[in-house]
């Protein structure tokens, strides 16, 4: 399997933050083919994964009290349901990590609606260049009072592209995120809203001390 390379900047979900995280992702070349790294210009490309998820999803837990209330121009989400790993998840098997990915979006797009990344946290590896963008992103945003509006994330299609015995997978997902507002604490708007997206990314995980971790993860380059 070779490494993730850094080829190219390419705008992530970590747009959150108008910041970006570059990533040339090779995905062909884990049984010793040429790496796929797209062409020479650049581009955001839609998914289309030939597998859909056929693992539990990520359930997400009812808040302890009070409905939930997404965010608007008046204040911050309230009472988010919080994600929960299924069990099939914790499993070192290619349907445990199609699992495991669901949740690792799920935790992140918790985060993107509350600022809080303990969950994700926890499932990622933040001294990774990408794990470190997407911590800045929601830290950034939600920091002296900022929010966010909408950018609420699904995943409808995960391959795994599983090796057997290698140290690490990588998966393919389709990434829908919904359009993202950004506000001030005194509920200004700060910047431009990001516009709703369905794009495709890799990921690339390891499995750790019994449990799954992710360690990059970037948009695939246009072919």
């Amino acid at each position: 399997m070779p490494r993730l390379t850094y080829a190219a900047l390419l705008p992530l979900r970590a747009r959150t933050a108008a910041i970006v995280v570059v990533a040339a992702v090779l995905l062909s070349g884990c049984q010793g083919g040429s790496p796929i790294a797209g062409n020479s210009e650049t581009h955001t490309t839609t998914a289309s994964p030939t597998s859909s998820v056929s693992s539990p999803v990520a359930s997400a837990a009812p808040p302890s009290s009070g409905a939930y209330k997404p965010a608007d121009a008046s204040g911050k989400a309230q009472n988010v349901p919080v994600p929960v790993m299924p069990d099939l998840a914790k499993e070192n098997s290619k349907a445990g990590l199609e699992a495991f990915i669901g949740y690792w979006y799920a935790t992140y797009s918790y985060a993107t609606e509350t600022g809080d990344l303990g969950q994700w946290s926890l499932a990622t590896d933040t001294t990774t260049e990408s794990g470190a963008a997407y911590k800045k992103a929601i830290d950034a945003n939600y920091a002296s009072g900022s929010w966010l509006v909408g950018g609420r994330i699904s995943v409808p299609r995960i391959e795994v592209l599983w090796q057997p015995g290698a140290g690490s997978q990588v998966a393919k997902v389709q990434v829908i995120q919904e359009e993202i507002g950004y506000l001030d604490a005194n509920a200004t708007v700060r910047q431009r809203t990001s516009e709703a997206s369905n794009t495709a990314e890799a990921v690339k995980v390891t499995f750790r001390n019994g449990a799954w971790q992710v360690i990059d993860n970037g948009l695939i380059l246009g072919s």
